[in-house]
């Protein structure tokens, strides 16, 4: 059993930065992390996602070189960095867990309950 709580979602202007947090307890060892967002009317869809060591991370190409992953496994939590935030980027974001860094949300089987990201232009 594995628990997923994000956090710092929030207001930002365009252009901007945030940092979201995912905090995991329960079953983390060997587990990879991703983030998906969800946007009104829209299907959930992958933002990122990292290995367990690190060693992998994959991006959506509408997030490439603007959102960093990342994770510490010491403190079982897993980062996402969003920089250069665009009007197309307000979103719930999900932290989920895979046994791989894979772009496919059928890999995921375990999902926090979101956090908001609101970008005004």
């Amino acid at each position: 059993q594995v628990q997923l709580v994000e956090s710092g979602g929030g207001l930002v202007q365009a252009g901007g930065s945030l940092r979201l947090s995912c905090a995991a307890s329960g079953r983390t060892f060997g587990r990879a992390m991703g983030w998906f967002r969800q946007s009104p009317g829209k299907k959930r869809e992958f933002v990122a996602a990292v290995s367990y060591r690190s060693t992998r991370t994959t991006y959506a190409d509408s997030v490439k070189c603007r959102f960093t992953i990342s994770r510490d496994n010491a403190k079982n939590t897993v980062y996402l960095q969003m920089n250069s935030l665009k009007p197309e980027d307000p979103a719930v974001y999900y932290c989920a867990q895979s046994f791989s860094a894979s772009a496919n949300e059928g890999d995921y089987d375990a999902w926090g309950q979101g956090t908001q990201v609101t970008v005004s232009s």
